[in-house]
């Protein structure tokens, strides 16, 4: 099967397309939008979840803003229009919402994972303590009766912490006087569309703002996929408990580059990396089983280097050192100066 733009589409990617009715959740919500409850959470640049409560007086205001928004906005243009395309396939159509799998967006499905299976271990946000200017966006969960028990959904949204007002710089004016400000910050909070986050799906209703707010570069997260692939090929590698080479290698821009620039299967073997590692005193550790030990980012880094040979001993000196650039140096014309 062919999309209009002449792409192809594969018999599992329209499985995965079908099983998912953007226009459907809408419609739904919009149903039960009265039985809906909603929580808030504040998440900061390390994708730290923190509770946070709001007044009752907020609460219209919270579902409106967060799930009415979205939800009119799906139904309205769906007779305008409006399609939902994979977000792999496509790139700034008009008239188009994206989605894609929770588990290629990592930080999102880390954010969604720590807020239901670390929920009774989260903070509530406080300035003092937390400091607003380290919020990255906010988090609202709602969850709603449906007919095999709760269902839930989640709505984010990017925050600029520039843009908060704080007491220690602020006045309020009222009437004719300015008086105190009488809040810690206070906060415009964004009334546009930008990711929602159903079941496994991510929708994406702003492609700019969902690649900032979750750091999602797809071309690069693609080619670091295939650069893991290729090394786990080649090398055996043992890694630290739920970590893989590929998550370690997402947003390790410096790391990527380097690897994009080397053919893995042209670099040296493994019995010659380890060596190579003891020749300049690393401390490259293995297992029992001879599998190169990557524990963290340091481990990971120093085992790239090690494949781009960027460690080096001065002939002279003696001392080691970290090639940080390298020129590749023409071939000699002729014999040198003293034979």
């Amino acid at each position: 099967m062919e999309t209009d733009g002449g792409t192809a589409i594969t018999n599992s990617e329209i499985k995965k397309i079908s099983d998912f009715d953007v226009f459907l959740w809408a419609n739904e919500i919009d149903e039960v939008k009265n039985n809906v409850s909603c929580e808030l959470f504040l998440f900061n640049k390390n994708y730290t979840p923190f509770k946070i409560r709001y007044s009752e007086k907020l609460t219209n205001s919270v579902k409106q803003m967060f799930m009415g928004e979205a939800a009119a906005f799906v139904i309205k243009e769906a007779d305008k229009g409006l399609e939902c395309r994979e977000y792999e396939k496509s790139d700034g159509e008009n008239k188009v919402i994206y989605r894609t799998d929770l588990n290629k967006v990592i930080r999102a499905e880390s954010l969604i994972r720590l807020v239901e299976k670390e929920y009774k271990d989260i903070d509530y946000f406080t300035d003092n303590e937390h400091q607003f200017k380290k919020v990255k966006g906010i988090l609202a969960k709602f969850t709603y009766p449906g007919e095999e028990g709760m269902k839930t959904f989640y709505i984010a949204k990017a925050i600029s912490a520039s843009s908060a007002l704080s007491a220690k710089s602020s006045w309020e004016l009222n009437g004719e006087s300015f008086e105190p400000f009488s809040a810690e910050v206070a906060l415009k909070m964004p009334d546009d569309n930008q990711v929602a986050i159903i079941d496994e799906n991510v929708v994406i209703f702003n492609q700019s703002k969902f690649e900032a707010l979750f750091q999602y570069d797809y071309k690069a997260q693609m080619l670091a996929e295939a650069k893991a692939r290729e090394i786990e090929e080649k090398y055996q590698l043992s890694f630290a408990e739920g970590l893989t080479l590929n998550a370690l290698l997402q947003d390790k821009k410096p790391l990527v580059k380097k690897l994009q620039d080397m053919d893995i299967q042209e670099q040296m073997s493994q019995e010659q990396l380890v060596d190579y590692a003891d020749e300049m005193k690393l401390d490259l550790m293995t297992d029992d089983d001879g599998k190169i030990i990557v524990m963290d980012d340091k481990d990971l880094t120093m085992f790239v280097n090690l494949l781009n040979e960027d460690y080096y001993v001065a002939p002279v000196n003696g001392k080691r050192y970290e090639i940080k650039s390298k020129k590749l140096l023409n071939e000699p014309e002729g014999e040198p100066p003293r034979g």
